[in-house]
């Protein structure tokens, strides 16, 4: 029988490689922990702040006068959605189409053009876009509207979904490409069918979290829906939004709208989140039976 004797040098260094490896575990997880804790107590003001205004009469009357106890934002809450809508229904189409294009094209010089304009827009402040939208959509036709507001939003989300969708759609294998055209599939058939349809997941949580960027934006809609203080839902006309009211209340000197301007923003998180739930929930139940 033959004994094996571990040398205290060969000892030594295993202990010193555990000891490295459980030391950087540690750092990752305290740099998990450091990332997230500004959320987490973000969240915990917003919720310990707001959740005390927040009632029946929140999500169905409207905001009271000065002077006046209660009210609610429900025209804020439903300009918001409206909003939103818009945005969503302009930008996140073309900006699958030309993720898409950028893609499959991403060598030509249109497609380095559009990189490099999207990379630049993605860097433009909101306010800019605002003033730019108020010349080009409000200024005209001398008045403010949510399509207006709408359509500066979308504006917004078109770079972020452009080059969401570009990267996501970079992932898929070139397989799935190659086997689609083997059986007789059309180029196009094959990106929007094939390639597209493997990327969606990725390009939907892109697409969420550019709606999540806009759906706090202040600046853009101050020079586009304005804000309405009435109840309206016309699309011709100046719209109440969330972060315009909690702007307007957060800046004034009473108490009970500070309240409110809390309450409204964690209503404005809680959006996102429902939004965010619902998409997820409708992809994986959406692509989860044929991973399956």
């Amino acid at each position: 029988m033959t004994t094996s004797i571990v040398p205290r040098s060969t000892a030594g260094n295993r202990l010193r490689r555990r000891a490295t490896s459980s030391l950087m575990v540690g750092l990752t997880y305290v740099a998990a922990a450091l990332a997230t804790l500004p959320l987490l107590l973000i969240l915990f003001h917003i919720a310990k702040a707001g959740a005390t205004s927040l009632s029946v009469d929140f999500f169905t009357k409207m905001p009271q006068p000065v002077g006046e106890v209660g009210g609610g934002m429900a025209n804020a809450i439903t300009g918001t959605l409206i909003l939103i809508g818009i945005a969503a229904a302009i930008g996140v189409p073309i900006g699958i189409g030309a993720g898409l294009y950028l893609a499959e094209h991403r060598a030509s010089p249109l497609a380095n053009t559009v990189r490099f304009l999207s990379d630049v827009l993605n860097g433009i402040p909101s306010i800019v876009m605002g003033i730019f939208a108020w010349q080009l959509l409000v200024r005209p036709v001398g008045h403010f509207s949510a399509m207006a507001g709408g359509i500066a939003l979308g504006a917004m989300i078109i770079p972020l979904v452009t080059r969401t969708t570009e990267e996501m759609i970079r992932l898929v294998p070139n397989a799935l490409r190659e086997a689609a055209l083997a059986l007789g599939y059309q180029r196009w058939r094959t990106s929007l069918g094939v390639v597209l349809r493997t990327a969606m997941p990725g390009i939907v949580t892109g697409a969420l979290v550019a709606i999540a960027r806009i759906a706090g934006e202040t600046a853009p809609l101050l020079f586009t829906a304005f804000g309405n203080q009435f109840w309206s839902t016309s699309l011709r006309h100046p719209i109440a939004a969330l972060p315009l009211q909690i702007f307007t209340y957060a800046i004034s000197p009473y108490d009970e709208w500070h309240s409110l301007a809390w309450a409204g923003a964690l209503v404005l998180i809680g959006i996102v989140l429902v939004i965010s739930i619902a998409a997820r929930y409708a992809t994986r139940s959406r692509f989860g039976v044929a991973v399956d």
